[in-house]
Parts: structure tokens; C-alpha cells; sequence
């Protein structure tokens, strides 16, 4: 059954692994997932993300500039790390215009199984419980993945700019 829960080290071995099927680098540009998989093989330094990714969502945790708080939880499928979620408590003009509230990414080998429509509608109450009563999400334009997956979860779409497909969901 999937869920969503926040990060913890008990999920260790299982996101190594889940990490590694992503390859190179995530979609969003961030992080070398290979570099982290190496890195964090390693269980404090592991636990030490775990800690960053909780303290993110605080208000008074320092951050980059044009970054926000934000609430990480991990898709499982009871032990099994099988993806990503992030809440974004608030839109940057930038998160406005491409990256919106929630992003999501399940790992290649638990794809089509409906692992992120059963996220995204569990995350949905979380992010009303933040005091977002109105939220944004965007996919790109050939993700019919995605798309599909938002709107399952009520999504509407509004429009598309520079190759992002952005949906509101009324929490």
C-alpha cells in the first residue's frame, strides 16, 4: 500500500537503492544522484540529510536565496522507498511559473503502478494543513504521466508556459 511518510533512517538500504535506479542527474536539475548514492551509503551522513530534509521544512532554517520552506516525504510501499514528494509552503515567482507547490518523482521500476496518484492525493491534506488552500502543480508538456496523475487528483489546467503544463487543485 502506498503512502507517504517523512524521512527516515529506517529507509536506508531501500532509498540507495530506489536512488540509484534514477541515474545521473534528477530531472530538476539538482543534485548527482550518483554522487549522493556514494556519499550517503555511508549511515551518518544518511542520517544527517535525513536531518536537513526535516529541518527544511521549518521556517527559521537557514536557506539559499529564492528557496522556501518545504516539506519532504518519501512514497513507500511498506518498507520499500519507491519515490520522492516535496511540498513548497509558498510560490517563489519561479515556483509561479514552473516549479509549482508539490513535485514528485517515483523510481523507474515502480512506475504505472499508481504509486504517484496515491501520493499526490495523500499530500493534498498535508498542504492544506500548511495553509495552502490553493495549490499548484506543473509537468512538462510531454509528461503524460504526470498529467495523468494530476488530474486524477482534481487538477485544472490553466495554461502552459515555456514548456511547463500548470494545474490547480482547490484543497
Amino acid at each position: 500500500m502506498t503512502e507517504l511518510v517523512r524521512p527516515h533512517i529506517r529507509y536506508h538500504t531501500s532509498w540507495i537503492v530506489g536512488v540509484a535506479e534514477f541515474g545521473g542527474r534528477h530531472k530538476d536539475g539538482g543534485s548527482n544522484l550518483l554522487e549522493d548514492v556514494a556519499t550517503l551509503t555511508h549511515e551518518d551522513a544518511f542520517a544527517a540529510m535525513v536531518d536537513r530534509l526535516l529541518a527544511d521544512a521549518l521556517e527559521e532554517t537557514a536557506r539559499q536565496d529564492g528557496y522556501v520552506p518545504a516539506t519532504a516525504l518519501w512514497i513507500v510501499d511498506g518498507d520499500e522507498f519507491v519515490g520522492f514528494l516535496q511540498i513548497r509552503h509558498r510560490l517563489t515567482p519561479f515556483l509561479l511559473e514552473q516549479g509549482g507547490h508539490i513535485g514528485y518523482s517515483v523510481r523507474p521500476s515502480a512506475r504505472r503502478r499508481g504509486h504517484a496518484t496515491a501520493a499526490l492525493g495523500a499530500a493534498l491534506p498535508i498542504a492544506k494543513g500548511l495553509g495552502i488552500d490553493r495549490v499548484l502543480i506543473t509537468c512538462d508538456e510531454d509528461n503524460i504521466g504526470s498529467r495523468t496523475v494530476i488530474e486524477r487528483n482534481g487538477g485544472v489546467y490553466e495554461d502552459s508556459r515555456a514548456g511547463k503544463r500548470r494545474y490547480w487543485i482547490d484543497v
